[in-house]
């Protein structure tokens, strides 16, 4: 929860002070924390989730890691409206 609050900080303080600016996200991303950081962080333009999706891949195969990260992603958006 405090490393989500940080995040959300971060981006709202990176496009007040550059609002042509876009926030991307990546490093640590999973299916599951995506969800938080989509549904409280909409700065987020970009989200780089090729290393966990190919890591998913290996033990899941390639459909299910990327049909639980879509979901994943549509559930923060929904959770956000």
């Amino acid at each position: 929860a405090r490393v989500l609050a940080r995040l959300e900080r971060a981006a709202r303080h990176a496009r007040a002070r550059s609002p042509g600016l876009e926030i991307a996200a990546g490093h640590g991303l999973t299916a599951r924390n995506v969800i938080p950081l989509v549904a409280r962080v909409p700065e987020i333009v970009e989200l780089n989730i090729g290393h966990a999706l190919v890591a998913d891949a290996v033990l899941v195969g390639l459909e299910r890691a990327v049909a639980r990260f879509l979901r994943g992603i549509e559930e923060g958006e929904r959770q956000r409206a």
